[in-house]
């Protein structure tokens, strides 16, 4: 398990140094906790004000001051994030980030940070969602996620439990990096072609589609279940407004795995799809429209 690095008192200048060195961590932490990456900066802004205003000489490890201060933000701000998008215009998707510089993005394992996993940690409470995060992502022991989230080990061991197996229960199994290769780079070559019928062959029968427009731009307000409906929907997406010569397909890195950016022949990024791809083929279709929420893809 991790171990955090002790560190002498803070003087005042090395308050910006300090918090600098473990920001990507606060980051992770928080973009894992929120599924935004705009509200996962609020909280890290909101932390960095904490640690200008606390006396830094009796803090002996900022390291986990910070992330603690961090975590607790961030469940506070999730509560609130929860009541917004009991109000979204149609269905909620997290907002996808760029990892091609940070696989791990700020954690020493890449866990909760695919698009389909932080979808499921929405059905955690805050309190579950944190235990899982430090523990499984960032390797904490449940002593010290029993520090951050103020109860006892014991609590904190059966919080990560109960994540643990609401998580295992839902999520599907992976297929292997080379196996998720393949998929994307035949899901972007077919969708290229217009050929439909390539595409349904990618698709596992219980494929579910999710399209996140925000009221920003047209979307299915609704789930699509099945391939049936989920073709009928791809065809109308690569038929009309992202046929050759209007947009570009590419294979980039998001969160963490290999998904699609289409971009206007302007250069305007109109979408992120990410797949979830389990190894009888694709389980997922997770497309995300909110112009809002494009601003942290690859560029």
């Amino acid at each position: 398990m991790m171990t955090e690095q002790v560190l002498a008192p803070a003087a005042p200048d090395d308050a910006v140094a300090q918090f600098l060195a473990v920001r990507p961590r606060l980051f992770g932490v928080a973009y894992r906790m929120l599924g935004s990456a705009a509200e996962a900066e609020d909280v890290v802004q909101e932390a960095w004000i904490r640690w200008q205003g606390t006396n830094r000489a009796v803090v002996e490890n900022p390291a986990a001051f910070l992330t603690t201060t961090t975590s607790r933000l961030a469940i506070n701000a999730l509560t609130s994030a929860r009541a917004r998008r009991e109000t979204y215009d149609g269905p909620w998707l997290p907002e996808p980030v760029d990892t091609s510089a940070d696989p791990l993005l700020g954690a020493e394992r890449g866990e909760a940070l695919e698009l389909a996993v932080l979808l499921l940690l929405e059905k955690l409470t805050p309190a579950e969602r944190a235990a899982y995060v430090l523990r499984e992502a960032f390797g904490y022991s449940h002593r010290q996620v029993a520090d951050v989230l103020e109860t006892s080990e014991a609590n904190a061991r059966q919080l990560a439990r109960r994540a643990r197996l609401a998580l295992g229960s839902e999520r599907a199994a992976h297929a292997t990096p080379a196996r998720q290769r393949e998929l994307v780079g035949a899901f972007v070559a077919a969708a290229r072609a217009g050929r439909l019928d390539e595409l349904e062959r990618l698709l596992a029968r219980d494929v579910v589609m999710r399209n996140d427009g925000g009221g920003k731009v047209h979307a299915a307000r609704k789930s699509l279940h099945g391939v049936d409906r989920v073709l009928t929907f791809l065809r109308f997406v690569f038929g009309k407004p992202w046929a050759p010569g209007l947009a570009t397909l590419e294979v980039v890195e998001a969160n963490g795995a290999p998904a699609v950016l289409v971009r206007a022949v302007s250069g305007e990024i109109l979408t992120v799809i990410a797949l979830e791809i389990a190894p009888h083929g694709i389980r997922q279709v997770l497309m995300v429209l909110n112009p809002d929420k494009l601003g942290h893809v690859p560029a």
